[in-house]
């Protein structure tokens, strides 16, 4: 390709306006390089994971104690060294560069481990947050006013399609535009930062193995940029790995709804043979969960969720912007959930009843089966022990008051973690182990974790490999 035929040149492309794509962008401008951001959203919806996620980051003060973390934490399925290596010093750095953008950093939550019993969990001191607080979208909203401070040109609505390549290297790339297609000449590199692929259904089947998943986070997560990058002969890294919720979907909005319960244990999972499923409570860990003496993937198969009045009463199922400000149903799409649930029962979205037996019809169960499981369960909780699941005494709330309510729950597909294979300088390997000249990757597109990964982490990843990202683009 001739110069000729360029519509723009650049030295660095960040192709999506995330938390990774952000800081990438920042590195590369402070390292002397000219940058371009495209971004496929427009601006009520640009910002990725980073802009409706809890938009914290751990709060790494011993780079090697999190380094043994790491490892521990990818146990039988190891991350590369070097990677281990820069991963435990950039994550540590992440407070402090972002103070040095001037922007007001604090404790947000001072969270315990979610793996206390493996090695290296005593460097989980907490997570940090701009100004202190956790969700809010205040993170991508300082990160987005550093960007432009610098002056960085950011393209929205302009989704990136195809990569360009000569001679076996990253030149250039195309974006598609109210215009038509713009072609970039990209000097130094580009950066892939376009999030994960848990908006693509194909690649979840292929992939995760979920057949009909209910999205928590953004739309924009279709995987665009993995396919470019394959495209352009790279290798893929831990395309299994990914956190779920148990969650609810709502007709008419774009992504479901997180079930926490945070106000009552009145509740069970049900298979579709109407039996319980599983330990209810079980502590979810961002995307695995402890059972049997392993941590697992959980939830990863759809289930019925039951509850009660007492239940229905006690408080939202979901919780609100008040206690967690996530999630693209409402942080985007201004979604509030009723207090007493009574507005999502009168839409339909959970299924009411008088008694068990009529409820079991609206959900696809057998009615005896369902009330012999309840009544298994009210015995486990008048005995104080669970000996189907192991549920704590204190958890053990009988399910007594009619009406009863049930929904369906698909797993509710946070992000993913797989992507492009990439080494401890953010640069996509090709299927032996070369870097692709001129690739980048950094965030969901392509995440360290190949196994567990604790709160905080998913952005202290995309902060800290954005930066090496852009730095290196920038500079080689």
């Amino acid at each position: 390709m001739t110069e000729a035929r360029w519509d723009i040149e650049t030295d660095v492309v960040v192709v999506g306006f995330g938390g990774a794509g952000c800081a990438a962008a920042i590195a590369a401008h402070d390292a002397g390089a000219r940058v371009l951001i495209l971004e496929k959203m427009d601006a009520d919806a640009a910002g990725g994971s980073t802009r409706v996620s809890g938009a914290v980051w751990f709060d790494n003060q011993d780079p090697e104690r999190a380094a043994v973390y790491l490892r521990s934490l990818s146990a039988g399925l190891p991350v590369p060294e070097p990677v281990v290596r820069t991963w435990a010093r950039e994550t540590a750095r992440n407070s402090d560069w972002m103070r040095g953008l001037g922007i007001e950093v604090g404790l947000a939550v001072p969270a315990p481990p979610e793996y206390p019993d493996l090695d290296g969990s005593d460097v989980m001191r907490g997570w940090i947050g701009v100004e202190g607080v956790m969700g809010g979208g205040k993170l991508w909203a300082a990160l987005a006013g550093a960007v432009r401070a610098r002056g960085i040109e950011v393209r929205l609505g302009a989704p990136a399609r195809e990569l360009i390549q000569h001679a076996g290297a990253v030149t250039g790339i195309i974006a598609a535009t109210a215009d038509g297609a713009l072609r970039v000449r990209a000097r130094r590199g580009i950066v892939l930062a376009t999030g994960g692929f848990e908006g693509n259904p194909d690649m979840v089947r292929d992939h995760l193995g979920l057949p009909d998943p209910v999205v928590w986070g953004t739309p924009a997560a279709t995987g665009d940029g993995h396919r470019m990058a394959m495209k352009a002969g790279a290798d893929l890294w831990h395309m299994s790995n990914m956190m779920t919720l148990p969650g609810l979907r709502a007709p008419g909005y774009t992504a479901g709804f997180y079930t926490a319960f945070p106000h009552a244990r009145g509740y069970l999972y049900l298979g579709r043979d109407g039996r319980r499923c599983c330990n209810e409570t079980v502590a979810l860990g961002h995307g695995h969960a402890r059972i049997h003496g392993t941590y697992q993937l959980f939830p990863v198969e759809p289930m019925h969720i039951l509850f009660d009045e007492a239940t229905r009463r006690a408080g939202p199922i979901v919780p609100g912007r008040d206690v967690l400000a996530v999630s693209w149903a409402q942080q985007i799409e201004g979604y509030d959930w009723s207090p007493d649930n009574a507005v999502e029962i009168g839409k339909g979205w959970i299924q009411r009843a008088d008694t068990l037996a009529e409820l079991a019809p609206l959900i696809g169960m057998d009615p005896g089966a369902l009330e012999d499981t309840v009544a298994r369960y009210n015995a486990a909780c008048a005995a104080g022990s669970d000996p189907e699941f192991g549920r704590h005494p204190r958890t053990l709330i009988p399910l007594t008051e009619a009406p009863y309510y049930a929904f369906a729950s698909a797993p509710l597909l946070a992000w993913s973690n797989g992507g492009p294979r990439r080494d401890e300088n953010a640069r996509v390997l090709d299927p032996f182990g070369a870097p692709i000249p001129g690739l980048y990757a950094a965030g969901n597109i392509s995440s360290t974790y190949s196994r567990c990964k604790d709160g905080g982490f998913h952005i202290a990843d995309a902060l800290a490999f954005g930066r090496v990202a852009g730095a290196h683009a920038a500079t080689h």
